[in-house]
């Protein structure tokens, strides 16, 4: 359990060092939007790149992951259509209310609880696998269409999107390197690796600040969304993978590892995305924050449960 905790106190710890550097000031003025673009078009990119040319793609052909990916998708359309239809979310705000219902934080907390509960990291690579290379380009797809105008326009900027969006430009550049089999030499991905460290760090001091400079409480209906999405995230994803696995004829260890994984809490890609793209980011900023505090919750549970 000392584990489990060690691997949650980064998420707490920077999250409260980036509101303090906000309620200081130290930073100065609008530091949230460039610290933010700095996340997005700079480290995020290179902890993808760095993390997708090391796994192989093979990793994603397993009966486990099908399990895992049946509750992700079943969850994350629950959260598209109550976002969309039930709280009247514009298409992109939409996408992003799906990705906080279902897009587990599978780097920086899901390999230590994995390694600590389920003794290796071997399905969370491949859960990393299918959200950077499935979820990540269908969100980014639904937010570019919505926020490219109509016509002509958006069609460009979705065809254009592989190599104009730095995540997924990203994405690509990992899978080709690994599925070629190359290994580029040190001082070409030493300084990747190193930049990638800061991806996760800035990400979370955003939100952080966050947390100053949008510190206005939900409203109701705010508040009846959020529960939604941190009641599907923590509570639908694990009962509807660990239904899609019984049903699907995977037991044992193989389902006890999808199940786990769907109990994780909502990753900060959900607000880096909504902050990037000037949507109302108080949602997945939210989400990020309750659903990693109750996470020790749902995942002590999955273990009592599964044991």
């Amino acid at each position: 359990m000392s584990a489990v905790l060690t691997a949650f106190a980064p998420i707490w710890v920077l999250t409260a060092i980036g509101y303090l550097a906000a309620r200081s000031g130290v930073l100065g003025e609008r530091a949230d939007v460039t610290l933010g673009r700095f996340a997005f078009y700079v480290a995020m990119p290179a902890v993808l790149f760095t993390t997708l040319m090391g796994s192989p793609i093979g990793r994603l052909a397993n009966r486990g992951m099908l399990v895992f990916a049946t509750g992700t998708i079943v969850v994350g359309a629950i959260g598209f259509a109550l976002s969309r239809w039930v709280f009247r979310r514009r298409l992109a705000e939409a996408a992003v209310g799906a990705m906080s219902a279902s897009y587990v934080n599978s780097a920086n907390l899901g390999i230590p609880v994995a390694v600590q509960v389920l003794g290796d990291s071997t399905f969370i690579a491949a859960v990393v696998l299918f959200q950077v290379l499935v979820l990540t380009p269908v969100v980014l797809t639904a937010v570019e269409a919505d926020t490219n105008g109509s016509g002509g326009r958006r069609l460009r900027a979705l065809l254009l999107l592989p190599v104009r969006n730095p995540i997924i430009a990203a994405s690509i550049a990992g899978v080709l390197v690994s599925a070629l089999g190359w290994h580029p030499p040190d001082v070409l991905t030493q300084p990747i690796r190193t930049l990638a460290g800061a991806g996760v760090p800035t990400a979370l001091i955003v939100l952080g600040m966050s947390l100053h400079t949008k510190a206005d409480p939900p409203a109701g209906g705010a508040r009846a969304e959020l529960g939604w999405t941190v009641a599907l995230k923590l509570i639908a994803q694990p009962a509807v993978t660990y239904l899609a696995g019984r049903l699907l004829g995977v037991d044992g260890h193989l389902l006890f590892a999808a199940v786990v994984c769907a109990a994780l809490p909502t990753a900060q890609n959900a607000f880096v995305f909504a902050n990037q793209y000037r949507l109302d980011d108080r949602l997945p900023r939210n989400a990020v924050l309750t659903s990693t505090l109750l996470a020790m919750i749902s995942l002590s549970l999955v273990a009592w449960f599964m044991a």
